[in-house]
């Protein structure tokens, strides 16, 4: 049978290395698992026994395409709690995941071939869907003195239809402050591009409180997701927040390509939102796991790492070690009974000297990981 060119993206590695994982446990093997970005919690447990409630009583049909107005309107409240943003709750568009709201959001803003600037290292999955629905990204290599984040000189002398950022970023963990947002949106409409906030690691921040782009201004694109503070990773609902213009345009996409997100979903994020005590609590395990990598991983020889500012993951540069990350990961695997991820993912160039580990799981498991990858380098030096 033939297949569409748009089909030939790219494996979403870390999804490879997670199977393997399961497969290594399959087998009879302990692995501790620091390759993927999700939470080792389930959602709060108030926002499931809401949904307990209502599924006694409510048939859980299709919403509308921009979402449940109650949960639209607890977002925009939420940008007033978090930011000191007044937001329109019109403007909400409730999706499935972060993932759908990419989508969503690439085929609003940019026809087929059109040229988006993206971050690199930076999530993978934004160049694969980009690639899949006939658009052209354009990776932007960022320099460790701009903490590998995008500056407008990245892409001063580029045809750029689009720029997407993500702060806190995946994988480095990252951060914008509000200038260098500015800089980079003044960058972007320069060159009359649409300008595109990756937020979904809001609220799981270190130092300083996240900066979101509509604190800048409102001629933007911003996305979030349930998945990573609110840990609903599986639950697929995300969110995103268009200028007014651009609600009907995103609305009949929504609806043709989607329907709506999942209703059950939308009706636990509208109660996680409530949860406080029990997110701080997770909170509290992420800072703790932090710490502990931030000590272990030197320990273990992984020396060139930097702070991340937010997120739960660790960018290690191991170029010392290895120029082939993916066979190093596997070798970790095989060897330490680690899951982690190559910096290939993130990175085609450049990321076959680095890697990613991620601290999202109990404080228990990341000691073990630690112990492990410990024992395992001074194996390896013998």
């Amino acid at each position: 049978m033939r297949n569409s060119r748009r089909s030939e993206v790219d494996p979403f590695i870390v999804m490879d290395v997670m199977e393997a994982a399961h497969a290594a446990e399959a087998a009879g093997r302990d692995i501790v698992h620091m390759e993927v970005g999700q939470p080792g919690t389930a959602a709060p447990a108030a926002a499931r026994a809401a949904l307990t409630r209502a599924m006694a009583t409510d048939s859980l049909g299709y919403t509308g395409g921009l979402g449940l107005p109650a949960l639209r309107k607890r977002i925009a409240q939420m940008y007033g709690e978090w930011y000191n943003v007044d937001l329109d709750w019109n403007r909400v568009v409730i999706t499935p995941g972060s993932s759908g709201a990419f989508t969503l959001a690439f085929s609003a803003l940019f026809d087929s071939g059109d040229r988006v600037g993206i971050g690199a290292p930076g999530y993978p999955s934004y160049r694969q869907i980009l690639k899949a629905l006939g658009m052209t990204p354009v990776d932007l290599p960022s320099a460790p003195e701009n903490r590998l984040q995008p500056v407008p000189a990245d892409f001063a002398d580029m045809e750029l239809n689009g720029l997407l950022v993500a702060s806190p970023a995946n994988p480095t963990g990252t951060m914008l402050d509000y200038a260098a947002m500015e800089r980079l949106m003044l960058g972007a409409y320069a060159h009359g591009a649409s300008f595109i906030s990756d937020e979904i690691y809001h609220g799981i921040e270190y130092e300083a409180k996240a900066v979101t782009a509509l604190e800048v201004s409102d001629e933007c694109y911003v996305i979030n997701s349930f998945s990573k503070y609110f840990s609903m990773t599986g639950w697929r609902c995300g969110w995103m927040v268009v200028p007014q213009d651009q609600v009907r345009i995103v609305e009949r996409l929504a609806q043709n390509l989607f329907i709506c997100s999942p209703h059950a979903s939308q009706i636990v994020a509208l109660h996680a939102m409530d949860c406080e005590e029990e997110l701080e609590a997770n909170m509290a395990v992420y800072r703790r796991n932090r710490q502990l990598m931030l000590e272990g991983l030197p320990k273990a020889g992984f020396t060139k790492i930097a702070p991340p500012d937010g997120a739960f993951f660790i960018y290690a540069d191991v170029s010392d070690l290895t120029n082939d990350s993916r066979a190093f990961a596997s070798q970790i695997l095989e060897k330490a009974g680690v899951a982690v991820t190559p910096g290939l993912d993130f990175d085609p160039v450049r990321g076959g000297g680095t890697l990613r580990f991620s601290y999202a799981r109990e404080t228990a498991q990341i000691e073990e990981g630690l112990a492990r990858l410990q024992r395992f380098m001074a194996e390896r030096g013998a």
